[in-house]
């Protein structure tokens, strides 16, 4: 069961990584991205060696037993450093002084773990009283070896301090930024991080209660790890969302939009551009560019189409929505939506109504993901009744109109 787990943990946090150094790798000026690649990738190595199958095979082949807990600790520590270097990196946004101190304070952070964890290992070493294998109580089996305890309580000092300086700096930053899946990314970091604190204090608590001749192994062995795999799931989620957001919001929008554009375009094939062939081939390539050009090519077929809408669509359809009781968000949809209907349905016949509409468009706001999330709205409603009532008034108007 849990190689299964930890494996599948494993594999999915691999994926994260891979994307992250993807993203680096296509700009690799971004010093604060390639770290956050390299750090990340403690995580999957963590989830690796703590699966006991792995952890034991591991062991056989090198002939130490329990060398895989340095290597997975070893992995956690290259997270903590990461995530120090990080934090001083986002502290220090000013002058080119600011900057150079914050590379020294790195400098020296990174050195200092470096030593501390080198006396771990050293530790580690001199401290095992056998040479049994504990891929999951390892904490509890040598509680009462010094060296072990020494080994551990280094490592859990690293680990914590990284984690409580990264869980502070976090929603500070965030609350800067306002609404943004960058945001979002460093709340949810920010829960990881605490939730990794709960991990260390597990730890620390059954060493006490060991020396103190009131072992709960529950703790150490049961709490400690569930709550660690959760906070890296989540401290990994945080790091992805702000690239994943986005993507997935224009992928959401871009399948919102596909139905309109398809039916608003297919007499006007002239506003659009054919995709390359990849993009046919890799549905999620591209995908803010797609979504971005969409819309655009929507927008262009409004502006054809204006000339053919009568004022009297928009006024109707407000009128509708509003006897409906519709929010705003959605009655701007829905006029919009009824007035490119119309629009369409009269060039069509060739009708050009005199005078026509100003616009067809309805502004909602001047930020573009909610104009975005506006046009995505119009998609939503454009056969709805209420649209189709909108138009049946307008032709029995036009119809009472004609000699």
């Amino acid at each position: 069961m849990f190689d299964v787990l930890y494996l599948s943990f494993s594999a999915v946090t691999w994926v994260i990584v891979g994307y992250k150094a993807a993203a680096w790798f296509r700009d690799r000026s971004n010093t604060d991205l390639g770290l956050t690649a390299l750090m990340t990738a403690g995580v999957p190595l963590v989830f690796l060696f703590s699966a006991p199958r792995v952890y034991r095979a591991f062991d056989r082949l090198t002939g130490v037993a329990n060398l895989a807990m340095v290597f997975l600790y070893s992995a956690v520590v290259l997270f903590a450093s990461g995530a120090t270097v990080l934090l001083l990196r986002w502290t220090s946004r000013g002058d080119d002084r600011d900057r150079a101190r914050a590379a020294l304070r790195a400098r020296l952070a990174i050195g200092a773990v470096a030593v501390a964890w080198c006396a771990a290992i050293v530790c580690f070493a001199v401290g095992r009283p056998d040479a049994v294998e504990h891929p999951r109580d390892f904490s509890t089996a040598y509680a009462d070896a010094p060296g072990v305890v020494a080994f551990l309580v280094l490592y859990l000092a690293i680990f914590g301090t990284s984690l409580a300086g990264l869980g502070t700096l976090c929603p500070r930053y965030a609350a800067t930024l306002g609404p943004s899946w960058l945001s979002r990314g460093l709340r949810t970091l920010a829960v990881g991080c605490w939730l990794g604190l709960l991990y260390c204090a597990c730890k620390l608590t059954g060493f006490l209660l060991s020396w103190s001749g009131h072992p709960q192994r529950w703790l150490s062995n049961g709490v400690a790890p569930v709550s660690a795999s959760v906070a890296a799931l989540l401290v990994l989620l945080g790091f992805s969302l702000p690239a994943a957001g986005p993507r997935a919001a224009a992928w959401r929008r871009l399948r919102r939009l596909e139905p309109l554009w398809r039916e608003v375009t297919a007499e006007a094939p002239e506003v659009t551009i054919t995709e390359s062939r990849w993009r046919s081939r890799w549905p999620f390539a591209d995908l803010e560019w797609r979504a971005n050009r969409r819309m655009a090519e929507i927008r262009d077929v409004q502006r054809g189409v204006r000339r053919h809408v009568e004022p009297a669509a928009l006024e109707i359809a407000r009128r509708r929505g509003q006897d409906a009781r519709l929010d705003a968000r959605s009655l701007a949809a829905v006029v919009e939506a009824a007035a490119l209907r119309r629009g369409l349905a009269n060039r069509g016949t060739g009708h050009v109504p005199r005078p026509h509409a100003d616009s067809v468009v309805v502004t909602v706001s001047a930020d573009p993901a909610e104009e975005h999330e506006h046009l995505a709205r119009v998609a939503d409603v454009f056969h709805h009744q209420l649209v189709d009532a909108v138009l049946g008034e307008l032709r029995e108007l036009s119809a009472s109109h004609r000699p």
